[in-house]
């Protein structure tokens, strides 16, 4: 068996890991990408010639032409959740699988909510930027997250694991999410409208699809209150960047803190992240060694059931998978 893991150096050190790596080599022929920059699709084909699998970070795309041009691809594996830039349809119609990573993330991204909850409340990178500025710090009254509200847009794995967080240091939880159902009591399931209205802390953890696209828009913002804040960890796409920016610069809502954007690799905009009420991360929410294991070794153990002829934990298209190998 051979496999094109698709990560660039950098992304393989920070994105995969040597422990994951290792065990692909005992199972299987390895290829790696040594190039500075991520493979466009062109560069794909050429580099997974002859290859059985593919294994690509979230920054390698899939279209079409990747399942017609591999005929001896047999399964395309995303070190991620996320499969949007994948063309699934053209993959199944080709026969080949593909996987996507379980969310071992939510312990890293929970807590960089935290974060920034607290970050927005109490100006933690106001003040460091003007000390290290050499400026005096404008002294501004904070909020506590004791007895506030935080609204979470989107109750997956990620909301799952947060809200008791929130609840258990003395906030009150609403969520909105009209495909699933809030069976905890410390939680109120509420309409969006009423969550806009309602919390101090608006956190978007949806479903990126086409319905949730500009999901916060001039409207939803409109709805927030002059002191709330609002935070995406989920992507970028869920934000009309122009209408945010737009309601941040009025002070129509009181800050914003973003890991996720429209800039490459879902990255916050620098038009917007430069705000003075805006906290910016580069989409570093998962990135921590645990969350970053977990991935990693999700396909490990796909590329093992490959092997054994088995459909992996994470298959999207498995009725669809004709070139499937024989173990």
């Amino acid at each position: 068996m051979k496999i094109l893991l698709t990560h660039t150096p950098q992304a393989r050190a920070q994105y995969y890991g040597e422990r994951a790596l290792a065990e692909l080599r005992r199972m299987a022929e390895v290829r790696l990408h040594e190039g500075g920059e991520p493979l466009d699709p062109p560069s794909l084909i050429r580099a997974a010639a002859g290859m059985d699998l593919i294994i690509a970070d979230r920054m390698t795309a899939g279209p079409a032409e990747t399942f017609s041009s591999l005929p001896d691809l047999k399964a395309f594996l995303r070190v991620a959740v996320d499969v949007r830039n994948i063309d699934v349809a053209a993959a199944s119609a080709a026969g080949v699988l593909v996987t996507r990573a379980r969310p071992g993330f939510m312990a890293a991204v929970s807590e960089l909510a935290l974060g920034f909850m607290v970050d927005l409340s109490r100006g933690v990178s106001r003040a460091a930027a003007d000390y290290r500025a050499g400026r005096a710090p404008e002294i501004r009254m904070g909020r506590q997250l004791a007895g506030s509200t935080a609204g979470l847009i989107g109750y997956g794995a990620i909301a799952r694991h947060l809200a008791p967080i929130l609840a258990a240091i003395g906030m009150s939880v609403v969520v909105s999410d009209p495909h699933a159902t809030v069976d905890d009591p410390r939680f109120e399931q509420v309409g969006l409208d009423d969550l806009l209205r309602r919390s101090d802390y608006v956190i978007c953890l949806a479903v990126a699809t086409e319905e949730t696209e500009n999901l916060i828009g001039a409207d939803a913002l409109a709805r927030m209150r002059p002191d709330a804040v609002f935070i995406n960890l989920s992507r970028g796409n869920l934000v009309d960047e122009t209408a945010l920016a737009l309601a941040l610069r009025e002070g129509r809502i009181a800050g914003a803190a973003l890991d996720v954007g429209r800039a490459p690799d879902q990255m916050p905009s620098p038009e917007i992240a430069r705000l003075e009420s805006v906290v910016a991360t580069p989409h570093i929410g998962g990135l921590t060694p645990e969350a970053i294991a977990s991935q990693a070794f999700d396909t490990v153990r796909q590329v093992r059931a490959i092997l054994d002829g088995e459909i992996p934990e994470g298959a999207v298209n498995a009725d669809r998978w004709s070139r499937r190998p024989q173990p």
